[in-house]
């Protein structure tokens, strides 16, 4: 089914009333000075996103941010559901604000993204997180100054898990996390139902953002300065799908090339089923866009594939990885890559093996299978015990280690320009075209700036060198 988005430009009118409220509200709990907020993100890029959106949603209500707890007003955590590891960690770090909370009663508490789109956890909240004053789903973050209005206003908790939502909001406002790098949601939500995947029913259905607005952005932060812009999605490849605008990816990417000024594009993450040719093409012949695509393909085995749902086989992906290498010659390739799914046989799990050998990835994220409850995985048979799987695990990573290594060695001697992204004791880290880590000797002059740096050695998946030259 395809959803056809409406744009929510009255939300801002909206918050604007809500947000002075609380203004007022909060000037006075604090004595005329201004409160402070401090947020927390778990998980993937489109979480740090959403996070950069609620701080600007706080600061519009005249929050100042904060990193110490301690110093806070108000607490959120942001989080992932796509792995029980990360649960486990909201859980524990909210269950250790009790005492926080215990200490300054006015301190206000809050829980929002993808954990809290799902029933049982927000019942667990509600039983055994009594402190937690506010929990809001992964589509009503700009609600958050109605949301946090009616808590101070009648001392209740607040819920608010709208699953309802299928519109786009734009023009929140956004408090970035960095001066030269940015993050730019092109879309949101999921229509993939992989079998082991609660995204779809925490994220919602895809919806894309119409690409003037991308556009006027990305626009926007060039001028701004900032220097690399990393598009966001679940499956960027299925962009445009719903609109009434005839576009796809490759033209969105098309369209952001032409806009002037020195800035590269990223983008993530791409689903193998919809990855096109077009797609390689139009990044093959731009050189804003880097030469690099992450394309998860999570199993080498067909019949995993299918039972994953995910839509292509073995032969398609190696398809698509041999076109996209014919056209971009050096092309950096990583992805996702799930072991112990289900039922995996140690010769379907070769077959992984086997892949990850043919396609010469430049890294990998490497997952054990984590049942997700309410998806159709969590039901399957699994008769393959954990310590298996953990061997199992530790073979690719052994693999994907000496590949890596292959990898770097091969830049060493080779110049490479590089966006200096941070320093440490001495040494400028940042990363290449092709999504390397390369740390070399430099200052704090050259951090947003692009460099050519010659690698002289290299270790695993990071590189070191020289710098060679300020672009």
């Amino acid at each position: 089914m395809q959803y056809s988005p409406e744009i929510n430009y009255a939300a801002d009118a909206q918050m604007a009333v809500y947000a002075e409220h609380v203004r007022e509200i909060m000037r006075d709990r604090t004595g005329g000075s201004s409160p402070k907020a401090f947020v927390r993100t778990y998980g993937c890029q489109l979480n740090v996103s959403d996070s950069e959106h609620i701080k600007g949603v706080l600061c519009s209500m005249g929050f100042e941010l904060t990193e110490d707890q301690q110093q806070a007003d108000f607490i959120l955590f942001n989080t992932c559901a796509v792995r029980e590891h990360a649960e486990d960690r909201v859980f524990g770090n909210a269950g250790a604000l009790k005492n926080l909370k215990s200490r300054k009663k006015s301190l206000i508490l809050a829980i929002c993204g993808c954990m809290t789109q799902q029933q049982h956890v927000v019942e667990r909240i509600c039983r055994s997180f009594t402190h937690i004053n506010i929990v809001f789903g992964t589509r009503s973050a700009h609600k958050l100054p109605q949301l946090l209005y009616e808590y101070l206003t009648t001392g209740s908790r607040v819920i608010d898990t709208d699953d309802q939502t299928d519109g786009v909001v734009e023009n929140m406002p956004v408090h970035r996390d960095g001066s030269f790098k940015a993050f730019v949601p092109i879309m949101y939500g999921c229509n993939n139902f992989c079998t082991y995947c609660i995204v779809p029913y925490v994220r919602g259905r895809e919806r894309s953002r119409r690409s003037g607005e991308i556009i006027n952005e990305v626009k926007g932060l060039v001028a701004g300065g900032y220097k690399e812009i990393m598009l966001l999605g679940q499956n960027v490849n299925s962009y445009g799908k719903g609109l009434d605008e005839h576009i796809n990816f490759a033209e969105l990417l098309q369209r952001l090339c032409d806009i002037e000024g020195d800035f590269k594009l990223r983008f993530m993450t791409s689903h193998p089923k919809d990855a096109t040719r077009e797609l390689f093409d139009t990044m093959a012949a731009n050189g804003k866009i880097c030469k690099h695509i992450h394309l998860p393909f999570q199993s080498g085995d067909n019949e995993i594939l299918r039972r994953m749902n995910r839509g292509y086989t073995r032969e398609k992906y190696l398809g698509l990885i041999e076109y996209a290498k014919s056209v971009m010659p050096g092309l950096s390739i990583t992805s996702d890559v799930i072991v112990g799914f289900p039922g995996e046989t140690y010769e379907q799990f070769q077959n992984t093996l086997s892949l990850i050998k043919q396609v010469d990835f430049t890294s990998l994220y490497t997952f054990i299978f984590s049942p997700r409850k309410g998806t159709p995985a969590e039901k399957m048979d699994d008769p393959v015990p954990y310590d298996e799987k953990s061997r199992r695990f530790s073979e690719l990573l052994r693999l994907q280690e000496q590949i890596a290594n292959a990898h770097t060695t091969k830049m060493e001697g080779s110049v490479f320009e590089v966006l200096a992204e941070e320093i440490r004791d001495g040494e400028v880290s940042g990363r290449s075209e092709g999504n390397v880590v390369i740390q070399f000797p430099g200052d704090e002059s050259l951090i947003g700036k692009y460099v050519n740096v010659e690698v002289t050695a290299t270790k695993n998946w990071i590189a070191k060198g020289r710098l060679a030259g300020i672009n």
